[in-house]
């Protein structure tokens, strides 16, 4: 299948505070390459059959006073069925026949790459490239352009917590075309960023991505993370994490009408698909 070639290809691929406390200084960022892979799997076999794959790889470089980062990851899973018919004359006289169907339950693909310059202690500049592709929910393809400006509220060893704010421009083919909508337009974000040391061992991280589409102000988008990564080595860490994303005014699939007796029409009608997907997932994180 297609989508089971992409998973394999992505897996391959990879092989509340708002200032700093007084005295606090900046957390020194190590400079030069930078890699975190993360991989979350579940494969049941027998009477019943699934596979499902979670996959994230960030990797970049570092600068003194600028980053280039490079995001890619996605979600698959598919289940499969049998099912038996006994055909023949009798109960004692019959063939067993087997049958099994496969069927993709979840598909989702994305990737980013961002630079960020530090204009000073608390001020940066970015600028940002976003691609995503969520068959389930009516995406085909997005591709957005953003680029603005952020604060450094905190970077400690143990805090830290940024935002950032900025122009959009979005170009998105779904998979039922939305005839009261545009495929481009404008729009403004608004980010955060926050991760903070709960134990020697142990972080929470917390992400939010807002879009606002400016020629349509119905079609806002959440994008929100929150994860409690758990180091097992300097390099390992077992990662439990929780995304949602929410959209208010969702894509449109088409849905078969029939007759109040259940006979088809051959037409079909434009409904909304659901507002919120969300994502559960417990990924083992190796950090280079």
């Amino acid at each position: 299948m297609r989508s089971q070639s992409i998973a394999r290809t992505l897996l391959s691929l990879t092989a509340l505070i708002m200032v700093l406390p007084p005295g606090a200084s900046a957390q020194e960022a190590k400079l030069g390459w930078f890699f975190t892979g993360e991989l979350s799997t579940v494969s049941t076999a027998g009477n019943s059959a699934t596979l499902t794959l979670g996959l994230t790889s960030t990797f970049g470089y570092r600068w003194t006073r600028s980053t280039v980062t490079f995001e890619a990851g996605g979600v698959f899973s598919e289940s499969s069925l049998k099912t038996r018919t006994a055909v023949g004359s009798s109960p004692t006289d019959f063939t067993l026949v087997e049958q099994e169907t496969t069927e993709t339950t979840a598909e989702a693909y994305f990737a980013r790459g961002r630079y960020d310059y530090t204009l000073s202690e608390r001020f940066f500049l970015f600028g940002s490239t976003d691609w995503l592709r969520n068959t389930f929910a009516g995406i085909d393809s997005r591709l957005l352009f953003a680029g603005g400006t952020g604060n450094t509220w905190a970077d400690t060893e143990d805090l830290g917590f940024k935002t950032d704010y900025g122009v959009t421009y979005s170009i998105q083919d779904d998979v039922v075309e939305n005839p009261a909508t545009n495929d481009n337009f404008l729009g403004a974000r608004f980010a955060y960023d926050f991760w903070w040391k709960l134990t020697a061992s142990t972080k929470f991280q917390s992400k939010l991505i807002a879009d606002f589409n400016l020629d349509n102000t119905d079609d806002v988008r959440l994008d929100f993370e929150n994860a409690l990564p758990i180091s097992i080595s300097e390099s390992l860490a077992f990662k439990p994490a929780l995304k949602l994303l929410w959209r208010n005014d969702p894509s449109l699939t088409a849905v078969d009408l029939v007759t109040p007796d259940g006979d088809p029409t051959g037409e079909t009608v434009l409904v909304p698909l659901d507002k919120l997907d969300s994502f559960f997932t417990l990924a083992l994180v190796v950090t280079l």
